[in-house]
């Protein structure tokens, strides 16, 4: 009973879920066609990216990007060491109608991951892979959840 209660004001506004059957991500799914990646983190954010809006079958939409990374020291021993690292990522996108090549739209995603350095060589490189994938996964979500908030604008 609560959850009628509690459905009735969303089905009153009009509030169809993302990725409901009528939803807008269904109608993206196959119709988003991705920039070629250029390095490791363009290759694993287009795969994140494809894991929200599948691989391109009748693409209607080109996402383009620019994509930057960098790491910065993040902690320090009393030696002046180095023991934890940030990693800062940024992607601006758009969003273009393949047909007539307009922007449809884009915006911006940011976020950071950091990783340990105090370990041995090989557990330091491995956390920072898993930092810089951690890193794109966030990306790739904030990258989504913008074009899914933009495609209720879209024509179906």
């Amino acid at each position: 009973m609560l959850a009628l209660l509690a459905a009735a004001p969303l089905a009153a506004c009009g509030f169809t879920p993302a990725y409901g059957p009528n939803g807008p991500a269904k109608a993206l799914r196959g119709r988003i066609s991705y920039q070629e990646p250029t390095d490791p983190n363009a290759f694993e954010l287009v795969k994140q990216l494809e894991v929200q809006f599948g691989r391109p079958e009748a693409p209607t939409y080109a996402l383009r990007y620019g994509l930057t990374v960098s790491a910065q020291a993040g902690g320090y021993t009393t030696a002046n060491a180095i023991t934890r690292y940030v990693l800062n990522g940024r992607v601006v996108w758009s969003l273009d109608d393949i047909a007539s090549t307009q922007r449809v739209a884009g915006g911006t995603a940011t976020g950071f991951t950091s990783w340990s350095a105090a370990g041995t060589t090989i557990s330091t490189q491995v956390a920072s892979d898993d930092a810089t994938r951690r890193l794109m996964v966030i990306l790739a979500d904030q990258t989504a959840t913008q074009i899914l908030a933009a495609s209720v604008d879209l024509a179906p």
